[in-house]
């Protein structure tokens, strides 16, 4: 018995001893794990006061929501279910608060600001729409009626977004008025049947003159990517009145031909003389599912030594750079009080609209005109999608919302924030002359980015800050295009893509307010360019030569600097200050503007007021509170007499020397679709956006200060002093990466009731 135990106890120990071996080998081959902390850390220190651009907390939202529904002479609801004869709380948003109050709470030590919300009421039972500044927050006790204060005018109902209970109510009225009674024609056309229905899409604007609310209406097959889908039948809803029983059906388009009314429609059908839609099988040709196993996994962004950035509240810090953030539920995202080597370069730059006009034979596209801020731009900003839509490894914020719903609700990783090396230097310089040096900078830059979903298009909004002190932003499209269904002359308007789908022409042009603060506020708006002159040679006076000569010139009013599209504007666009750099030259930040848009809208239309910005490549105008927003929540809807005409800003024409400037920039893209937008268009080509670079701003290039920069010379080739690249594969480890989730969150649902 004691030799077997040990025998046993000696096969125990080589057991244990074999075992060890083989963990030590399998570890010594893994990499070690990068450090959860960065090594180094933030340049600067979070600043409490970027609180005060801060979006509203959900407990700031419940508290404004209980105080307005508490004001019984306001006599508002919340009911998802709300009658548009009914009176009803549609949104809530941050105010944000003067600049002038602001900046004296930044650099004076002066006052926080008093922080309140914008409060959007429909009041359906009088027919018309107001707008309130409640506070203070928390625990609000005021509310104020400032509509007439920020647009001049009082608010049409008509002018209102179409809320989720008016069309709660649309959907029943066509069920009733158009598909029990043309059931037939559906199913032997589109082949609609319990398994196969159809699903409705928009055009806008609602009418052809103000006070109208008429809409057409597309039908497409209920397919993935229902865009692409048209059936070729569009109908025309009158939805003015609060009133829905007074709602109708004024026309209809079947197959090209135009109809007055649904029995017109029925009777023709019936009796042969219209000519009817060959029924085809449902080709899901929209689906964006893989068509093939994954491989291997692709590059990944990693912080081996942990993020070098940091996040705190709506606090960044990166480098030499600072900034608070927020998104606002109409006008998207947005950035304050920004900062580079402690010194602020803008007070805001900010998202402010994204507009698109379509063509087409048929009325569904053909006289379409979107501006996306009246739906919310970041009310769709929905959660992103790790290692997809961000880098795996990116920070994620949460955000906030509260838009026709009875609650605020919960985005879950709707921002997200990232350092991104581009794969490319910043700078570089290979010296090849007598001894060989190398000196260059890898050029990685944080990124700010949130993606919007706004029906069929989905936008990719970036603020990029690079380590020069240059910031940039940009948007990239994606998502389905708008179709019609292809009939007579449609080939006019675009390119078939799909069997019997045309993708539409159309434009797209986005809107960017960039509030620069140059060494102060007190700013000019210059021009540079060149031009050849003829002239003498010193050294030579007999001899002529055409030699390039720089061309400066400031613009002194609102007008003048209005920059239109279509005409020759000079190539360098500066704001600039009043103080000089060590050479002597005003110190500036240049606008650079990447831009393939189409023609505008001619001013000769009617709708072209709600979108008057679109008429300038940039517009420089003297800074005023009143002028937040170049658009409205109610120029969608009430195109003919905007709440907000951004031309009127300039119409002044106010002085632009020596003032508070702030750069409305306009960018964009043509966009005419092919076959290779089935099934999804592609962000590759299509976007814009400007760079703001400084100009003469520092006395060099900051990044040189970089603890990024690169220097190999003789001798040193090895060295990690000047090159942490030499010491790379000592220091490379497996990043330690969060569990993938994706979607929405029981708890991120607000506690909707029955009757909601």
């Amino acid at each position: 018995m004691n030799a077997l135990v040990k025998w046993g106890l000696v096969l125990l120990v080589l057991f244990s001893v074999l075992l060890n071996l083989a963990l030590v080998v399998v570890f010594s081959r893994r990499k070690p794990q990068c450090a959860a902390r960065s090594k180094h850390a933030a340049q600067g220190k979070h600043d409490e006061q970027s609180r005060v651009f801060a979006d509203l907390s959900r407990d700031e939202y419940t508290q404004v929501q209980d105080y307005m529904l508490r004001q019984k002479d306001l006599s508002t609801c919340t009911r998802l279910k709300t009658r548009p004869d009914e009176n009803f709380l549609f949104l809530i948003d941050l105010r944000v608060p003067r600049k002038s109050e602001v900046l004296k709470y930044l650099d004076a030590r002066g006052p926080v600001p008093r922080r309140e919300a914008t409060v959007v009421v429909f009041y359906g039972a009088k027919g018309y729409i107001k707008e309130y500044e409640v506070g203070p927050l928390p625990n609000p006790t005021y509310h104020h009626d400032v509509t007439r204060e920020r647009y001049g005018t009082d608010l049409p109902l008509s002018a209102r977004p179409v809320t989720i209970g008016e069309y709660i109510v649309r959907f029943d009225m066509l069920k009733d008025l158009l598909f029990l009674p043309l059931s037939e024609l559906l199913h032997e056309s589109f082949g609609l049947d319990d398994e196969h229905q159809l699903q409705s899409m928009e055009a806008l604007p609602r009418g052809t003159r103000a006070g109208e609310r008429k809409t057409w209406i597309s039908f497409c097959r209920r397919l993935s990517g229902m865009y692409i889908q048209p059936v070729g039948f569009e109908v025309l809803v009158d939805h003015h009145s609060t009133n829905t029983s007074q709602w109708s059906v004024e026309r209809l388009l079947y197959n090209g031909q135009y109809f007055a009314s649904v029995d017109e429609l029925q009777d023709k059908y019936r009796a042969g003389t219209v000519q009817k839609i060959v029924k085809t099988p449902w080709e899901d040709y929209g689906s964006l599912k893989p068509r093939t196993h994954p491989l291997q996994l692709g590059p990944q962004l990693v912080n081996p030594e942990g993020a070098r950035y940091s996040v705190s509240h709506n606090h960044v810090l990166y480098m030499d750079w600072s900034f608070a953030f927020g998104l606002s539920s109409l006008t998207g995202m947005r950035v304050f009080d920004v900062r580079f080597k402690h010194e602020r370069i803008l007070y805001e730059l900010s998202v402010q609209e994204a507009m698109s006009v379509y063509g087409a034979v048929t009325p569904g596209m053909g006289m379409t005109k979107f501006l996306d801020s009246s739906f919310g731009i970041g009310r769709f900003a929905h959660e992103l999608m790790r290692g997809v839509d961000c880098p795996y490894d990116a920070t994620y914020v949460d955000t906030y919302r509260y838009v026709d719903l009875p609650g605020p609700m919960r985005f879950r990783n709707s921002i997200c924030i990232f350092e991104l090396y581009l794969g490319q230097p910043l700078r570089r310089h290979f010296a090849d002359f007598f001894h060989n040096s190398y000196g260059g900078m890898a050029n990685s830059a944080l990124v700010f980015r949130t993606i919007t979903a706004i029906g069929n298009y989905d936008y990719m909004w970036d603020f990029i800050f690079y380590q020069n002190g240059a910031v940039e932003a940009k948007v990239r499209a994606t998502g389905y295009i708008s179709s019609s269904f292809l009939v007579q002359d449609s080939l006019k308007h675009g390119h078939q893509v799909a069997p019997g789908v045309l993708g539409n022409i159309h434009t797209h042009f986005l809107h960017f307010k960039v509030d620069l603060d140059v060494a102060g506020v007190e700013n000019m708006f210059q021009t540079k360019d060149m031009e050849y002159r003829n002239v003498s040679l010193p050294w030579m006076p007999q001899h002529y030569a055409m030699v390039p000569h720089l061309v400066e010139r400031t613009l002194n009013t609102e007008q003048e600097a209005a920059l239109r599209h279509g005409t020759k504007t000079p190539r360098y666009l500066h704001i600039s200050s009043n103080r000089t750099n060590r050479w002597g030259h005003e110190r500036s930040y240049r606008l650079q503007v990447y831009s393939f848009a189409g023609d505008h809208l001619p001013e000769s239309q009617p709708e072209e007021r709600s979108m008057s910005w679109a008429r300038y490549k940039v517009a420089i105008t003297k800074h005023k509170d009143q002028e937040q927003t170049s658009s409205s929540l109610y120029n969608q809807n009430n195109m003919w007499s905007p709440a907000v005409d951004f031309s009127t800003f300039i119409q002044d024409n106010e002085s632009i020397y020596n003032q508070d400037l702030v750069a409305w920039v306009t960018a964009g893209f043509l966009h005419i679709p092919h076959a290779e937008d089935i099934p999804n268009t592609v962000t590759v080509g299509n976007g814009g956006g400007v760079l703001l670079r400084p100009h003469n701003y520092f006395d060099e290039d900051p990044s040189i200060d970089s603890p990024d920069s690169v220097y190999v010379g003789p001798g040193s080739e090895s060295s990690c002093e000047s090159n942490r690249m030499a010491c790379l594969a000592q220091e490379t480890c497996a990043p330690e990466l969060q569990p993938f989730t994706y979607g929405v969150q029981e708890e991120d649902l607000p506690n909707f009731s029955e009757e909601d």
